[in-house]
């Protein structure tokens, strides 16, 4: 492989995603973490299910932030955990100290590289990212959409008994309780999900989706989900590395669209090779607007508690 991704963070979420992205062979990863010997530990695991799975990507532990040296691709996944009873930004002040921390160790070792955030609360450490990287704002992405949509798909199959592959669903806005899942462009096999159900059983899908974290939290009590926040980053990485073009929602900057200005905040965007490559305005109704503008107004008061 002549490609390579760091990840930032060897917990369960950095850990399976630099195992999902060696497996796909979409580059040879690199896992930064702390912690001494737990990134270099689990890359030799990984590594020794190469043969069995199949793959030649390396994989490689560090605890230097330098080792983020001449990557393609950086996942910051580094931050603590959602513990039952709390939300996102819960999370922001100490979250915002170790994310600040990452950005400089790949502003100073990587300065060419595109930057997924994948650390809670999602849009206001992908603003912070922005900030102290300094990069063209294309370069730097937060994972969000991308996972509440696959949440939302998921809740749609399940309800209908549906195949989850038939189902195509976006959320946009925030990685908060006021997400904005679209019913109306929710479709199965290209049937409208708003001719299937009824709005009361639609009402409450939108409700479960914008709690989907905090569902899975409750229930493990000791941490967070893993499974489908790693799937949802190697989707974006995918696509930017093969330059697939996929649209796919992500904490994008925005300069005017859907009327958000100068903000990170969930959009369909097109990734390719050079990130961001465009956003695409959907029509939305004045409803979807007005929950668009509430969701992007809270990302907002998050980050002017920052005081960047």
């Amino acid at each position: 492989m002549n490609r390579k991704v760091t990840v930032f963070g060897a917990g369960f979420v950095g850990s399976t995603t630099a195992q999902r992205i060696a497996e796909k062979q979409l580059a040879d990863v690199v896992m930064v973490d702390i912690i001494e010997g737990m990134p270099q530990g689990k890359a030799l695991d990984m590594m020794e299910s190469a043969c069995l799975e199949g793959f030649d990507a390396k994989v490689t532990g560090a605890n230097d932030p330098a080792a983020c040296a001449g990557s393609d691709l950086i996942v910051v996944t580094s931050g603590i955990a959602r513990k039952p009873g709390m939300s996102r930004d819960d999370l922001l002040k100490t979250n915002a100290g170790i994310v600040g921390s990452v950005c400089e160790a790949i502003k100073k070792n990587a300065p060419n590289a595109t930057v997924i955030i994948v650390s809670n609360p999602l849009d206001v450490m992908t603003y912070l990212a922005g900030v102290k990287l300094g990069f063209p704002k294309n370069k730097v992405i937060g994972m969000a959409g991308v996972l509440d949509s696959a949440r939302f798909r998921c809740f749609i199959a399940m309800e209908l008994g549906v195949s989850m592959r038939d189902v195509d669903a976006m959320v946009l806005g925030g990685h908060g309780d006021d997400m904005v899942p679209l019913v109306r462009y929710a479709t199965v096999a290209g049937i409208r999900v708003e001719d299937l159900l009824p709005k009361d059983k639609l009402d409450a899908l939108v409700t479960r989706t914008r709690n989907g974290g905090a569902e899975i939290v409750a229930l493990l009590k000791t941490g967070s989900a893993y499974y489908a926040p790693s799937s949802s980053v190697v989707e974006m990485v995918s696509s930017i590395l093969r330059d697939e073009k996929r649209v796919l929602p992500c904490a994008a900057w925005c300069t005017g669209q859907y009327g958000v200005k100068d903000m990170f905040v969930g959009v369909p965007c097109v990734l390719g090779a050079n990130g961001v490559e465009k956003i695409i305005e959907l029509k939305l109704s004045n409803d979807e607007l007005a929950q668009l503008k509430t969701s992007s107004d809270h990302v907002f008061e998050n980050v002017k508690r920052l005081n960047l």
